[in-house]
């Protein structure tokens, strides 16, 4: 079976990815170090049940790789046109070809063993049209904070999923119908309105089942269909938001690690661990001064220092000779011994005794 993978959506300046877009294709946004594309063209070249892949809305020079043949066809405008387009395309590649796959590009937790499984489920039976859902409790107990839009039945809580299975056919018969219903996707009141106004007043007043709803829309149409019914959540889990973006960023990341992790135990190896350099045993202070050398003259006025080496140093402790200033004393003049002096020194030398008034 073939696939055909919608990216042509560009994010507009309403959009809430338009900042993280920057004006180029929302399936080109970087998830885990890859484009968010790349993620699902993996799962699809690893599922034994894909023979070929059609992309719209890119070109080889977005640099995507893929292990089965890959085509590329320019965005039509519409996502229904894109699909016309897509099954247009696997005709002329396999003339005999009845289903299709068609897959979202914004689903990058998809897995090639969730491929296959739909395709086996889905060819047990002879219906036009197979659509995926997701119950509200699988979403929440793989996703909690994914915050997506459910459908609100009588017996469960539905999201859509965003990879089904078609027949060909449905590329040709009922376009009208399909462009209203595809393009209230997002509106599970507005597509009720579509198939009818018993179904609409049906799921208001909480009285739809899964059953009743496809019953009466392939009524409407013309068509067989049948409900697939998942019990994974990655299939059914798209970016539209930026919160959404984010959460399958950090799943994606946490993937890659456990596949790393699980390739190197395969390989009977063990996970790096961080280098730790081994500290030398510490030195103690009396290993650590050095000996006096015999023989050594030691040179005036120069004192050798030694630098004690560190606790973990590898390489032996360096002696580095450091000169001493030292203080220079200024000598005291020698004193000279005093002569005697003579008696005519002394008459002049002593002053002469000043008399009071009294005397």
């Amino acid at each position: 079976m073939d696939a055909i993978v919608t990216a042509g959506g560009i994010p507009q300046p309403n959009d809430p990815l338009y900042t993280y877009a920057q004006g180029n294709s929302k399936a080109l946004l970087d998830i885990a170090g890859k484009p968010m594309i790349q993620w699902v063209l993996d799962a699809l070249s690893e599922a034994r049940n894909v023979d070929n892949v059609i992309v719209i809305g890119l070109t080889a020079k977005s640099g995507l790789t893929c292990k089965k043949p890959l085509y590329y066809l320019s965005n039509q405008g519409r996502m229904l046109s894109n699909i016309v387009a897509g099954v247009n395309k696997v005709l002329e590649l396999n003339e005999l070809a009845e289903y299709v796959l068609i897959v979202s590009s914004d689903i990058p937790a998809l897995r090639s063993e969730h491929v296959d499984w739909l395709v086996e489920t889905c060819m047990q039976t002879q219906d036009d049209i197979y659509y995926g859902v997701c119950p509200r409790d699988v979403m929440e107990t793989r996703f909690p904070n994914s915050r997506r839009t459910y459908t609100k039945l009588k017996d469960m809580q539905i999201c859509g999923a965003d990879i089904n299975v078609s027949h060909v056919r449905m590329a040709t018969e009922h376009l009208d119908m399909w462009e209203q219903l595809i393009g209230n996707r997002k509106s599970p009141l507005r597509q009720a309105a579509t198939i009818g106004f018993g179904t609409l007043f049906m799921l208001l007043t909480g009285n739809l089942t899964l059953a009743d709803a496809v019953e009466r829309i392939t009524k409407r149409i013309g068509i067989t269909g049948r409900p697939i019914v998942w019990e994974h959540a990655e299939p059914c889990m798209d970016v539209d938001k930026p919160h959404q973006l984010e959460l399958l960023r950090e799943d994606m990341s946490a993937r890659v690690e456990a596949e790393s992790a699980a390739r190197l135990e395969e390989a009977g190896e063990s996970a790096p661990k961080p280098v730790r350099r081994t500290r030398k045993p510490a030195v103690k202070k009396d290993e650590a001064k050095p000996r006096a050398r015999t023989g050594a003259k030691k040179e005036p006025g120069r004192v050798k220092s030694v630098k004690k080496p560190a606790a973990q140093a590898e390489t032996p402790p360096v002696e580095v000779e450091t000169p001493v200033r030292v203080k220079s004393v200024k000598k005291p003049a020698a004193k000279t011994p005093k002569s005697k002096p003579t008696p005519k020194e002394k008459s002049v030398a002593r002053p002469k005794k000043k008399t009071s008034a009294a005397d």
